[in-house]
């Protein structure tokens, strides 16, 4: 005759379980995995054929992501008020520019922020397991807000050439 379940249940006790991973924030699983996401954003662009653009290097295309996910991880740890604007962030600033001097179109740029923000939950999708659920949805509201924000600063500064840079108060890096 076969075991009955409380033995099944007390075996499944008293053996030596792996140690759970740490619970972490949603801002400690991007810190942890910045440059996995920017490769899979990379990535990502090279499966795009309205993202393929003039050609530069990984680098230079990606110059802007560690500031933009330095400012995140900030924001995400420093929450503001739902109702406050985010302050502008001078690196938005300057990656607008910059793609206009390299010769990108507006929809590039909208694109290019469309693959980070899939980028960045796909990350978390595969940290899932490491996760407070009670927070993700509130963080991932504030994904989805900084990185729109900063790609309206980047527009802003795309569109007028950099002159709007000049007039609005700049975010710590």
């Amino acid at each position: 005759m076969g075991r009955g379940w409380e033995e099944t249940i007390n075996d499944l006790m008293t053996q030596d379980a792996a140690p759970a991973e740490e619970v972490g924030s949603v801002a400690t699983i991007l810190e942890e995995n910045v440059q996995e996401t920017i490769d899979d954003w990379y990535q990502r662009l090279g499966d795009e054929k309205l993202l393929r653009g003039p050609s530069i290097d990984k680098e230079s295309r990606a110059s802007h992501l560690p500031d933009l996910f330095r400012e995140l991880i900030h924001r995400l740890r420093n929450p503001i008020p739902p109702d406050s604007a985010p302050e502008v962030s001078r690196a938005a600033t300057a990656h607008g520019l910059l793609r206009l001097k390299q010769g990108y179109s507006a929809a590039i740029l909208i694109e290019e922020s469309r693959c980070l923000q899939v980028s960045i939950f796909h990350t978390l999708n595969a940290n899932a397991h490491r996760m407070n659920f009670n927070m993700l949805l509130p963080d991932v509201m504030v994904i989805a807000d900084e990185v729109d924000a900063q790609l309206a600063q980047a527009m802003a500064s795309f569109a007028s050439g950099g002159a709007v840079a000049s007039v609005l108060p700049v975010a710590p890096i």
